[in-house]
């Protein structure tokens, strides 16, 4: 059954995720809202067939009063869930993503249109420089920058010496002088990372303290790496608890 649910929900995921790029088009001609308000009609639509089609539902736990206002959020990322999530969590959220998807076809028009920050792995300081400047301009207009600091989806349970923190976040962070809002999640359960079942339940994405601006660099990666990593294994720990208590 879950098979069949993950199925048909790749169907409706595919197939609205077209219509809404093609739809809208016209909104290239407009201010940037109008595409950050097609990616949210987008997001409701594939939370919507998650609900319906695979039963799988989120909560929101914790410091939900920090997604508010301008905010450095660093996310841990198990799913591809993930990357759309915040369109439903924020009211104006940016994402720093591969340089490499802005050549996707619609999907990288899109990103450029709502001001999305590439990351050059190969550009040395001058990416480096026009990173930073993104995000300045992000913050000013009171947005909010999410960022993934492993860089890539992580599988359930791992080690994250296997899986590092880069140093990027780092760099927004002391740029920003901004606190930096640390985000544990446990969606990998449920859609894990290049796995096609979607199983149902519930996702818990949960809003830690965070981790006040002026910090040395050993000392605010030590502190994030601490904070998210001990939180997603009690995310990830609660869940299998409940599923043996059944």
């Amino acid at each position: 059954m879950i098979q069949l649910r993950s199925f048909l929900f790749n169907i409706w995921f595919f197939g609205a995720t077209a219509l809404l790029l093609i739809a809208s088009l016209p909104c290239h001609f407009m201010d940037r809202r109008g595409v950050h308000f097609i990616a949210r009609v987008w997001t409701k639509t594939v939370v919507w067939g998650l609900k319906h089609i695979c039963r799988l539902e989120h909560r929101l736990v914790g410091r939900v009063d920090l997604l508010g206002g301008p905010a450095l959020i660093a996310c841990k990322h198990q799913s591809a869930w993930d990357t759309l999530i915040f369109y439903a969590l924020c009211s104006d959220p940016t994402y720093v993503m591969k340089k490499e998807l802005l050549s996707i076809p619609l999907y990288g028009w899109h990103a450029q249109k709502q001001k999305m920050i590439p990351v050059d792995r190969k550009g040395g300081g001058a990416a480096l420089k026009r990173m930073l400047t993104m995000a300045q301009e992000a913050i000013a207009e009171g947005r909010q920058i999410v960022i993934f600091p492993q860089g890539t989806r992580t599988p359930v349970r791992s080690d994250a010496k296997d899986w590092p923190y880069h140093p990027g976040v780092m760099a927004l962070y002391s740029k920003l002088d901004l606190p930096c809002v640390p985000i544990a999640l446990n969606s990998g359960l449920f859609w894990g990372r290049r796995t096609f079942a979607k199983k149902p339940g519930l996702i818990t994405v949960e809003v830690l303290d965070a981790i006040p601006a002026g910090l040395k660099r050993a000392e605010f990666m030590r502190e994030l790496e601490t904070r998210i990593e001990t939180a997603t294994k009690r995310l990830e720990e609660g869940h299998a608890l409940a599923d043996d208590a059944k």
